[in-house]
This record gives structure tokens, C-alpha cells and sequence, in this order.
């Protein structure tokens, strides 16, 4: 689909001079870029630092309206290591939504889809904390399937690990550097168990609503996104609809590229095994970054089909290896929920100091007993618990 002609460099960095506003001292709090020069004050040095900030605004509007063209080196480098703020982030979606108001944003193709992949590996670096195997397993495994010109089959993931670890953090990360519209895109559907399929009794009628909703959503888009949240606690008949949606299948014919699916599973299952490894490695003095997926997958997969709670370990899903990728999330540490907390005060414009991300982080409880190490929640409730330390 051709698109309109790009707005003036001139024109876009004067409208993204007033982005660097929102990092200003009183409004939010952030850390100024500038920060290090040898006058900090001075009106040249906030020129200097707002032309670059700008410039750096400009690169990455230009990487949502035509990722195509994005210079991902660009796109992923930030000035002085400072990462985009929560409310240059806002202005940066406005400013999207209205310049697509009247011109066409993308370079051909579905002007729904964006696959920014520079911007979802920089929020798995610079939002997701403690993860890094779920952070190089989630870009690698989606980015790899989605430049295959023919996908033999549909992706499925299976995210893994305790309540607040990051799974469904990861999960809208990945809708909304896919799709423009993110979860709200008419290309994703999100489905929770116990919400949209709570009563066994009416499993026939789910299986039948379910079945029309991946079949619209797969008429509709050239690619799909499907993520199933609580999927311990999906009824067996579900499951089992699901399995021909992840079978091979054969390309007839090269001629037009394949459509591409991908299904996400979310699931505490499996949590505790993963605990147990980490665990096992912080005792002998050994960080978990060196944690491989070798250390984790045999147990995980293990612990996941012996499990007597959930019917999603025995499914053909498990049992004849139709999900891809088992994708563990490590429990969190008490530095972890700090990073949590600040980026929660970032979040809602407020400002904070390193004895108040200590106050927040010391309301979790850690577990286990002896050693307290875990965060039992994760970074769940910590946007919440800010209120309760405000004056």
C-alpha cells in the first residue's frame, strides 16, 4: 500500500522539541539527560540536551509509522543511557494517533501490524527486570518466525513461572510492538480462563465461540495474536480444539507469503521447580544470569506434565510437543522490586528518592522463610502499594 509523503524533518523535530518538556525538573522527576556536562544549568546546555532528546523522539516515531525503514541501531540506542519515559511514551502514541489521522502510516502490507522489533527489544531490556533468559528466548524465538517468508506452523509459547514475574508484562509488550493498536487491535485476542471459560458445564458452547473467534481473527489478519492467561486452568475440551491450530501443516506453493499465528500460554504451573533451581544456584554462590535454559527446561517440562492439578501437562499441546518454546520467569529479588517501584513512580509522574523504592520494596513479603530471597507476589501490587508512603 503506498504511502503519504513523510512530514519535513524540520516540521517533526519542532513538534517533538516539546516531548523533552515532560523530562524537565518538576515534571515527573526523571533524570536529566544532561546530567554530567560541565554546566547543567545553563540554557546552552538544555538546548543541547533537548535537540539531542528531541532527535532521539524523532527516531523513534519515525520506527512506529515506518518500521520498515527504521534504523534499529537508532531506534535501540538511547542518549547518555537514559530509556524513554512513561510520559514521553503517551505524547510519542498521540502524536502517532494523530499524524495517522490523515496520512497513511506504513509502507505496504496491514497497516495494523508494525512488528517493531527495535522497540520490543528495548522494553524487554529496559522495562523487564530479572528475565533475561525469558527476554533473549522472546525475541529470538518471535522475531525469528516472523521474518520466515513460509511458517510451517502456528508459534506457541509458554510462559512459566510465579504470580508477578512478568509473564502478562511480557505478553502486552509483545501486542504492542506488533500491532499498532496493541491489545485493543482487532488482530489480538486475549482470553482468560476463568473469566471468558468459567463453568464446565458449558464447555461446548465455549469450544464453539472459541473456534469462531481464531477462525474471524485468522480471516481478518494476515497475522494473529492469541494469548490464553490461567491456561492451567483451561478445560481439557479446549484444549484439545486447539491442538489442529498448532500442527504442521503443509506450504502449498510459494507464491504469497503464509499467514503467521501466535499462541501464548500463561501459566503458574511449573513456578515452584523454577524457584527450586534458582534457589539452588544463589546457595552455591553462583548469579542467575548463568542459569541456562538446560538447567531449567528438562525439570520445567517434567514438572509441568506430572502435574495432577491441570489437565495442560497431559493435552496433546504438551505430549506431542506442539508448543515450541517452554519459557521460564524467575522469581524476583529484593533489587528487582525496586526497579518495580521506580519504574511505577515513573509511571504515574511521580517523584521518588532511594529511600522510598526501599519502603515499597520492604511491604513484599520474601520467601523462602529462612533465607527470604523471593518477592512471593513479584512486582505485583507494588503501582499500588505507592499510595500508601505518599504524604
Amino acid at each position: 500500500m503506498p504511502r503519504g509523503p513523510r512530514p519535513p524533518l524540520g516540521l517533526g523535530l519542532g513538534l517533538l522539541l516539546l516531548l523533552p518538556l515532560a523530562a524537565a525538573p518538576g515534571h515527573g522527576g526523571f533524570e536529566r539527560p544532561w546530567e554530567g556536562t560541565d554546566e547543567p544549568g545553563s540554557a546552552r546546555a538544555w538546548l543541547r540536551a533537548a535537540g539531542a532528546l528531541s532527535r532521539r523522539y524523532w527516531t523513534l516515531f519515525s520506527c512506529q509509522l515506518w518500521p520498515d525503514d527504521c534504523d534499529e541501531a537508532d531506534a535501540a540506542a538511547g542518549p547518555g543511557g537514559w530509556s524513554l519515559p512513561g510520559l514521553g511514551q503517551r505524547y510519542l502514541d498521540i502524536l502517532t494517533t494523530w499524524y495517522c489521522g490523515f496520512q497513511d502510516c506504513c509502507s505496504g502490507g496491514d497497516c495494523r501490524i508494525s512488528n517493531n522489533f527495535p522497540g520490543l527489544e528495548s522494553n524487554l531490556s529496559v522495562r523487564l527486570h530479572g528475565q533475561h533468559l525469558a527476554r533473549e528466548l522472546v525475541l529470538r524465538t518471535v522475531r525469528g518466525y516472523l521474518e520466515r517468508p513460509w511458517p510451517e506452523k502456528a508459534l506457541a509459547l509458554s510462559f512459566h513461572g510465579w504470580s508477578g514475574t512478568g509473564k502478562n508484562f511480557v505478553a502486552r509488550m509483545l501486542a504492542e510492538n506488533l500491532y499498532r493498536e496493541g491489545l485493543r487491535s482487532e488482530c489480538v485476542k486475549m482470553f482468560i480462563a476463568t473469566f471468558h471459560f468459567p463453568h464446565p458445564k458449558y464447555v461446548d458452547l465455549y469450544q464453539e465461540q472459541l473456534t469462531s473467534q481464531i477462525q474471524g481473527t485468522q480471516q481478518r489478519c494476515p497475522q494473529s495474536l492469541f494469548i490464553f492467561d490461567e491456561a492451567e486452568k483451561l478445560h481439557p475440551g479446549l484444549l484439545e480444539l486447539l491442538g489442529p491450530h498448532l500442527e504442521r501443516h503443509a506450504t502449498e506453493g510459494h507464491s504469497t507469503e503464509s499467514p503467521r499465528n501466535i499462541f501464548l500460554f500463561l501459566s503458574n504451573l511449573g513456578g515452584n521447580v523454577v524457584n527450586e533451581v534458582v534457589l539452588t544456584r544463589l546457595k552455591a554462590g553462583r548469579p542467575r544470569e548463568e542459569i541456562t535454559m538446560e538447567d531449567l527446561e528438562p525439570r520445567l517440562r517434567a514438572e509441568i506434565m506430572g502435574s495432577t492439578d491441570s489437565g495442560f501437562g497431559r493435552s496433546r499441546l504438551v505430549k506431542e510437543d506442539l508448543i515450541d518454546v517452554f519459557v521460564p520467569f524467575l522469581p524476583l529479588e529484593y533489587h528487582h522490586v525496586r526497579l518495580c517501584a521506580r519504574d511505577a513512580f515513573l509511571s504515574q509522574e511521580l517523584p521518588h528518592t532511594e529511600e522510598s523504592l526501599d519502603e515499597i520494596a520492604k511491604m513484599m513479603t520474601y520467601v523462602p522463610q529462612e533465607e527470604r530471597l523471593f518477592s512471593s507476589q513479584g512486582c505485583k501490587s507494588v503501582a499500588q502499594r505507592i499510595t500508601y508512603i505518599l504524604p
